[in-house]
């Protein structure tokens, strides 16, 4: 895995990218736009084995012309990794080892409470809104990256 200011010096075009918000049931999936300006919710993936998440995430990959993944980093709020951060660093091992892109990870502390309140604000119902909490914590997060690539 390579940081995000290591893949900033290594892009020389901007391209699109694929944020991922690793949770233990559910994957969240967001992309962004060829000038790495807006990120956008694209689907929730439902956890199952590890290689039907790799095909998965290839296929997106493919049909998007995606060129790097932003993890989600799931840190402590004192900035420490706990047992959610080891285990989102080993599927990260997992995704880099069986997909030939740049992996980064990116901090994510407060990405799912910044999605609920976001959508709590855009008067969403409750229902869609837990449904879509993952898609909005990877769109999040990889807004975040992006705006720091963008600097």
């Amino acid at each position: 895995m390579i940081t995000l200011e290591e893949f900033k010096k290594k892009q020389s075009d901007k391209c699109r990218l694929i944020g991922l918000d690793l949770g233990s049931k559910r994957i969240g999936v967001s992309i962004c736009d060829e000038k790495q300006l807006i990120a956008t919710p694209f689907k929730t993936i439902m956890r199952s084995t590890a290689k039907e998440v790799i095909n998965e995430l290839r296929d997106i990959i493919e049909e998007n012309d995606i060129r790097g993944i932003i993890i989600g980093n799931p840190l402590n709020m004192d900035g420490t990794s706990g047992s959610s951060a080891q285990s989102v660093k080993d599927t990260s091992e997992n995704i880099e080892k069986n997909i030939d892109l740049p992996v980064c990870l990116w901090d994510e502390r407060l990405s799912t409470v910044g999605a609920f309140n976001l959508s709590s604000q855009l008067d969403v119902n409750v229902s869609k809104r837990e449904k879509k909490i993952d898609e909005n914590a990877a769109t999040f997060i990889l807004q975040g990256a992006i705006d720091f690539l963008n600097n």
